[in-house]
């Protein structure tokens, strides 16, 4: 973590000595946050700690439940797993900075402090969007090559899967981190967003953002656009797959299995590419989606995948029996 410090005020600030720079290096930023009206402002905080204890508690019961029944043990439910644990890591990285600073109306936050909520949240949203696209491989290949499910998706491979989505995460947002905080900022320390977010960020640099601009496009290509393709593909299969099928009741099976794992990434890619991939959205709706992806869709996530499976219910059946046995 500490090479993404590189560039931090206290060096730029001794570089600036040698410079013929006069304004002041920035060593905090003010988050503007989403309302100045106080009714507004209570009912966000209201809104804000009931989506993210309703996030920790679901994601935790989702992990616990996966992890205590032997039915459960499967490629989707692991994978499930490592999508829970990043819902856990984007609100966390978010909505807890957030709630203090709507409690104790000071919006203020570190340079070092907003570096890593910028290299947090990004870890956790680009492996999210690496799982949801790995776990679409696990369903097409549940569907189309079930002869040959079980030989290529095993336990090893899985592991696998899930290590390379959070080695992906973590450089994408080490890349994208590192562009954004060595740059320099003087004079407005400004943000008009509740929270650190890269693009944003480069708005308050005082440097050429081009390059920081590019590398951030390039990463949200690969980690982004690379996966929803691959969705698009994978489902595209398993459409023409369902198609073919002569029972109604497969039909009806894949439909349920898959239903849920098809909503969520509707709803997770869909509000990131209007939030980073496109470059007509104003402040007010990049806030209004980013409320969406990293407040509201975390805690969606175990409650689409619950009560859509009969799995997962009667696993929590099962867990509640034990407990009053």
């Amino acid at each position: 973590m500490s090479s993404f410090f590189l560039c931090n005020p206290s060096n730029r600030q001794r570089r600036s000595n040698m410079s013929q720079y006069n304004h002041t290096w920035v060593t905090e930023f003010l988050l503007l946050g989403l309302s100045d009206d106080p009714q507004t402002h209570l009912l966000f905080i209201v809104l804000f700690l009931g989506f993210y204890l309703g996030t920790v508690l679901g994601s935790l019961l989702l992990i616990y439940l996966v992890l205590s029944d032997s039915q459960l043990h499967t490629p989707m439910y692991f994978f499930l797993c490592n999508l829970s644990l990043a819902d856990l890591g984007i609100s966390t990285s978010i909505v807890p900075q957030a709630l203090v600073h709507m409690l104790t109306k000071k919006n203020v936050i570190s340079f070092k402090g907003c570096a890593a909520q910028i290299f947090f949240s990004i870890v956790s949203g680009a492996t999210q969007c690496l799982v949801l696209a790995v776990m679409c491989y696990d369903r097409y290949l549940a569907v189309c090559d079930p002869m040959h499910y079980s030989l290529i998706m095993t336990g090893r491979v899985c592991g696998q899967l899930a290590l390379g989505c959070w080695v992906c995460g973590i450089v994408s947002s080490s890349v994208d981190t590192i562009f954004t905080v060595c740059l320099p900022y003087q004079g407005d320390n400004k943000i008009d967003h509740f929270f650190c977010d890269a693009p944003i960020l480069l708005t308050l640099a005082s440097g050429d953002t081009h390059k920081a601009e590019i590398a951030i496009f390039f990463m949200g290509v690969v980690i982004l656009l690379v996966p929803v393709s691959l969705v698009l593909v994978s489902y595209g299969f398993i459409i023409v797959t369902v198609i073919r099928m002569k029972t109604t009741s497969g039909r009806l099976k894949i439909f349920s299995t898959c239903g849920s794992h098809l909503l969520v990434v509707i709803l997770f890619y869909g509000t990131l590419i209007i939030s980073y991939m496109t470059s007509k959205s104003s402040r007010e709706q990049i806030k209004r989606v980013a409320i969406f992806y990293g407040v509201i869709n975390p805690m969606l996530n175990p409650i689409i995948y619950s009560l859509r499976n009969k799995d997962v219910m009667r696993a929590f059946r099962n867990a509640i029996n034990r407990r009053e046995s």
